[in-house]
């Protein structure tokens, strides 16, 4: 959650697979691949919430992004990442990742590539309604959008949105298409 330097990362090889850790620093400024989670929430109608990055961000600061995103920590796992984010960024607590209606559910997973910033990314759905507490460190602000109005907005002001976030959002229409 926290942009400090001091944050530690898990290195990972082109399978996935843990071959060292390094700083947030240092992992970002010369591309060594790593990991992180997405989680995209939607409510009963089927709107998506996504949230606009705060400007105190050092990657994509002003941006529109996954209802919730964030790096894995060094020994930390996708799926406790993902329920961790959920409680930092949006305040959703009690969830867990399962099967069930109410559950964290995977989607799809992205192989790292410049687009993700060379993360592996797990994608994650999750069906809520909110209310959100947003981390004021983390999100300037959110809106509920019909996925056709997502798809729209991003066809017309691309610049407006997360390069990680145009790759997940095209990669779970077609998952869902």
């Amino acid at each position: 959650m926290s942009q400090t330097t001091d944050e530690w990362f898990d290195v990972v090889n082109e399978r996935d697979e843990v071959v060292g850790r390094q700083t947030r620093r240092v992992v970002h400024a010369t591309g060594l691949w790593h990991r992180a989670v997405h989680v995209l929430v939607f409510d009963a109608a089927g709107r998506v919430f996504l949230q606009k990055r705060s400007m105190k961000k050092d990657l994509s600061p002003g941006l529109w992004d996954s209802s919730c995103s964030g790096h894995l920590d060094s020994g930390e796992d996708y799926d406790a990442a993902a329920v961790r984010e959920l409680g930092e960024e949006i305040g959703v607590s009690g969830v867990a990742v399962g099967a069930g209606e109410r559950d964290v559910r995977r989607w799809f997973k992205l192989a790292a590539c410049e687009d993700t910033g060379w993360e592996f990314c797990w994608i994650y759905r999750l069906r809520h309604e909110g209310p959100f507490v947003l981390h004021p460190d983390e999100i300037d602000g959110g809106e509920w959008l019909a996925p056709a109005e997502v798809t729209r907005r991003i066809a017309t002001r691309p610049q407006d949105y997360c390069s990680s976030f145009k790759l997940v959002w095209a990669r779970g229409a077609e998952a869902t298409g």
